[in-house]
C-alpha cells in the first residue's frame, strides 16, 4: 500500500508539473513575436500533453486518481513569467530564457522521481518515457537560449 501511495503521489506531482509546462508553452507561443518560436512552443506543448496522458494512464493502472490540474507553484511561475514578459516588452530572448529556466526545474523533478526507490516498476517505465520528452525539451530550449544571445540585433532565425 505504501508503494501504491508513493507511486501515485509521485506520478501526480509530475503530471501537475507537466500541465504547468503545457500551459507555459502555450502562453509563451502567444507572447513571442517569432512565428517559428511559436510553432516550436506549440509543438512542445502537444508533446508534453502526450507525456501527461501516459503518466495519467500509469496512475490509473496503479489504482489512483490521475491529476488533471496544474500545481500551485506553476501558477506562481506563470505569474512571474507574465510579469517578466511585461517588463521586457515581449522580448523573445527573455521569454526563451524563462522557458529554459522552467525546463531546468522540470528536468530536476523527473530526475528526483527516478532516484526515488518507492515507485512501482510499471510506473518507473512511464516516468522514463515522459522524461524523454522533458530531456528533449530541456536540451532544445537550452540550445535555443544560447543561440539567441544576440536575438534583438541578429534577427530571429533558429536552426537545429
Amino acid at each position: 500500500m505504501t508503494q501504491h501511495n508513493e507511486t501515485t503521489t509521485t506520478l501526480n506531482t509530475l503530471i501537475a508539473t507537466l500541465i504547468d509546462s503545457v500551459e507555459g508553452y502555450q502562453k509563451s507561443a502567444g507572447d513571442v513575436d517569432n512565428k517559428r518560436y511559436a510553432d516550436l512552443f506549440n509543438a512542445r506543448a502537444r508533446e508534453r500533453q502526450q507525456a501527461i496522458t501516459g503518466l495519467q494512464a500509469a496512475v490509473a493502472a496503479a489504482g489512483g486518481n490521475p491529476e488533471d490540474d496544474g500545481s500551485v507553484m506553476g501558477t506562481v511561475h506563470r505569474a512571474f513569467q507574465s510579469l517578466r514578459e511585461a517588463v521586457s516588452s515581449r522580448d523573445d530572448a527573455a521569454i526563451i530564457a524563462e522557458i529554459e529556466r522552467g525546463e531546468d526545474y522540470l528536468k530536476e523533478k523527473f530526475e528526483a522521481a527516478l532516484r526515488h526507490g518507492d515507485i512501482a516498476p510499471e510506473a518507473r517505465d512511464a516516468v522514463n518515457k515522459a522524461r524523454e520528452s522533458v530531456k528533449a525539451g530541456h536540451d532544445e530550449m537550452s540550445a535555443l537560449k544560447h543561440g539567441t544571445d544576440n536575438l534583438s540585433t541578429a534577427g530571429s532565425s533558429y536552426t537545429n
